[in-house]
């Protein structure tokens, strides 16, 4: 007879289960050792309580490893069903983007719904019909059928560079609406060259220079935009 555990570890995601999941996964990418419900709940718009009774619940399903006061990190199978969705939302993304036109701030919204029907056929598929992209419109690697993410670029924020770095913008860390919109105003656009002419050291501010004119951009632009160091 299978163990009591392995079949509470079974039963299916609901989509709020796989939201809390997805976001496990972007904020383990980002720190070091265990998410802290705060951050967890800070990302998904709830309160602390909620997102301490979403890791409870993921933690005696066996897709997180949790303790009080400590914070959560997926387990293996949590990992594993975190890749898939987070696959399956880049893809939508890409197919959004790509073949229905939509714009780059309107994609991640719709993405959001279609990214929890799991489906591994319609998943392969779509990839095939995409000719297996590598990245999504904002930048960042689609995981793969196996759930392996290569990115050789090896991007870092704008903001840990130094004054005389050259680099290539080949993502972007937050898919907000107003942060993307204000991208396009300031022709901020993936692959474009930067250079960073000098720091401001009183408010983390960057003079950076795009193509042929220098705008300066505030610390909260520096740390979402993810950059392929080339000097």
């Amino acid at each position: 007879m299978e163990p009591a555990s392995a079949a509470i570890a079974q039963k299916p995601l609901t989509a709020s289960e796989e939201n809390y999941l997805k976001c496990l996964y972007v904020l383990e990418q980002s720190q070091n050792g265990p998410v802290h419900t705060n951050d967890v709940a800070a990302y998904m718009h709830t309160k602390a309580s909620s997102a301490t009774d979403m890791m409870q619940r993921l933690s005696k399903k066996g897709y997180v490893h949790y303790r009080a006061y400590h914070g959560a990190t997926l387990s293996e199978q949590g990992n594993e069903a975190a890749v898939q969705v987070v696959r399956r939302h880049r893809l939508w993304e890409t197919f959004l983007h790509r073949k229905l036109r939509f714009r780059w701030d309107e994609i991640h919204a719709l993405a959001d719904q279609l990214e929890h029907i799991a489906s591994p056929v319609l998943t392969d598929r779509l990839d095939a019909f995409l000719d297996h992209p590598k990245y999504d419109p904002h930048g960042e690697p689609i995981p793969s059928a196996t759930g392996a993410v290569n990115d050789p670029r090896n991007p870092v924020p704008l903001s840990t560079l130094q004054a005389g770095n050259i680099g290539r913008i080949v993502a972007v860390s937050d898919h907000s609406q107003d942060f993307l919109k204000y991208l396009e105003t300031t022709n901020l656009i993936l692959g474009s060259r930067i250079e960073v002419n000098r720091l401001q050291a009183f408010d983390g501010s960057m003079h950076v220079q795009l193509a042929v004119r220098e705008v300066v951009l505030s610390e909260k632009v520096t740390e979402r935009l993810l950059i392929e160091v080339l000097h």
